[in-house]
């Protein structure tokens, strides 16, 4: 046999359920038994054939990975990314695995347990099990699945932990009869399908609550949400100042304030879109007219008087959560802050993300705090009295602003872009009136959101919960 590298384990350790490695001194249930896994369940292994050979691969035989069981954990897999061929398993130590195999990730991410539906390969990433008759396979999956954390206990290593094979083979399950086993499965099954549904339940509300959340800043954004400042006037016989004479007043104050270097630059104007539907006494203008924007960059990394000691906030688009910043994970020197030209934004400025991963592009964010931010943040610094509804239109037009986005695979905002993002904007007092029904409304919405993050997760503990009152024992005498 081939060296591990390791030495066979000789501890016995013990799941708080029926696993173990190496033969517990727990008695078993009445009518239940401690067997090597071994006696009941053949063990095999996976391979990755070689990538240096395109023949082995693009075949008929399915091919899984950890990241394919990822999506299945608990189920029974039928389908894989990738797939291999007669060949590749021939010129490999792949083996070619019969359906109903449980399949346990090892390495990486550890605890997926998964029942092939056909036959497939696997991955070295897996310790597989070819179930005899005094095993179902179903039996053993949930076995797995209620000793996640078992598991993980036994699992070694720091950046990259595996459960080594010696482990592995000294696994010790309890069991009962094979008919005992499928009405346990039964019932489990019974259960499990009931909590899915009200998961199921639960992921579609917070969905709905989502598209409420756009909805509300949709409407704030073009009129809809409260009465028009136009509208009130008229009631009451009196005049008030449009969204065309606040955006002059605002351009005339930002001029009369300029204390910059140069001459005063005036910024662009919106250019003219003829899709916005203007409600009456609004106007339409982009950032630029509304404040200075501007972003950030990153100090060389790996040059020490950048960042060591530093304490200056310095602010990345991971950090934007379409609320507040109020804290930085680095931090930034006063030399960095000359030599790479960084300028330091007071609390109030909005962020948003030029590029990112995931759904980052896009966000907005405002800093309760004074920071200095990467290349991949705008920072648009807007009077006061603008902040809280630009802020809300941003928010509202986060889909928009990420269709902007321009380039190829990856693609990104800029500053341009930044500065044209157009606003519908109101009379200063109907703004007020906007914003305070914005926060009313999406405070109840994080109400809700954060009731049902809190049942979601409650529903994992009850997943296992009920796992572990089906294999645990009433009591744990040792062995005379």
């Amino acid at each position: 046999m081939k060296s591990t590298g390791r030495r066979a384990t000789t501890d016995i350790r013990v799941g708080t359920c029926a696993l173990s490695v190496g033969m517990p001194p727990v008695k078993p249930k009445d009518g239940w038994s401690w067997v090597a896994l071994s006696e009941v369940a053949q063990m095999a292994t996976g391979h990755t054939p070689s990538r240096n050979h395109p023949e082995y691969w693009k075949g008929e035989i399915a091919w899984m990975t950890v990241s394919d069981a990822r999506w299945v954990d608990g189920a029974t897999i039928w389908s894989t990314k990738e797939t291999i061929n007669e060949l590749g398993i021939r010129k490999s130590a792949a083996v070619l695995l019969p359906a109903r195999t449980v399949c346990l990730s090892r390495t990486g991410s550890i605890g997926y347990a998964v029942i092939l539906g056909k036959e497939m390969a696997t991955s070295q990433g897996f310790v597989n099990w070819i179930c005899g008759p005094e095993l179902r396979p179903r039996f053993l999956q949930l076995i797995f699945q209620a000793e996640s954390t078992f598991l993980h206990q036994i699992s070694e290593g720091v950046a990259h932990t595996t459960i080594y094979f010696p482990e592995a083979k000294a696994f010790h399950v309890c069991k009962p009869a094979v008919e005992v086993q499928d009405l346990i499965c039964e019932h489990i099954d019974l259960q499990l399908s009931r909590l899915d549904a009200g998961i199921t339940a639960l992921k579609r509300a917070q969905a709905k609550l989502k598209r409420y959340r756009a909805s509300v800043l949709q409407a704030a954004c073009e009129g809809r949400l409260v009465p028009t400042e136009h509208a009130l006037a008229q009631a009451e016989e009196r005049d008030y100042e449009t969204g065309t004479q606040l955006l002059q007043r605002t351009l005339t104050e930002r001029r009369q304030a300029w204390t910059g270097k140069g001459k005063y630059k005036e910024p662009s104007s919106a250019a003219p879109d003829f899709d916005l539907d203007l409600p009456d006494g609004w106007a339409v203008a982009c950032v630029d007219q509304m404040g200075e924007v501007g972003t950030g960059a990153t100090p060389k990394r790996g040059t020490a008087r950048f960042y060591e000691g530093g304490t200056i906030p310095w602010v990345t688009s991971g950090a934007l959560n379409d609320t507040y910043v109020d804290s930085a994970k680095e931090f930034v020197t006063d030399i960095a802050m000359k030599q790479t030209n960084l300028s330091l934004y007071p609390p109030g400025t909005l962020l948003v993300a030029m590029y990112g991963e995931g759904k980052t592009r896009g966000k907005c964010s405002e800093l309760r705090i004074s920071a200095t931010t990467n290349q991949a943040i705008a920072a648009i610094e807007v009077t006061e009295e603008l902040r809280p509804y630009v802020k809300v239109c941003l928010l509202g037009q986060y889909e928009k602003i990420r269709f902007a986005a321009s380039g190829g695979v990856q693609p990104n905002l800029n500053l341009s872009l930044v500065r044209e993002i157009q606003v519908k904007l109101p009379p200063l007092a109907e703004q007020v009136r906007i914003v305070a029904e914005v926060e009313r409304r999406l405070s109840v919405v994080d109400q809700l959101e954060s009731t049902l993050t809190a049942n979601l997760h409650r529903a994992t503990r009850l997943r296992q919960a009920i796992l572990k009152k089906a294999f645990s024992f009433e009591e744990q005498e040792p062995r005379s």
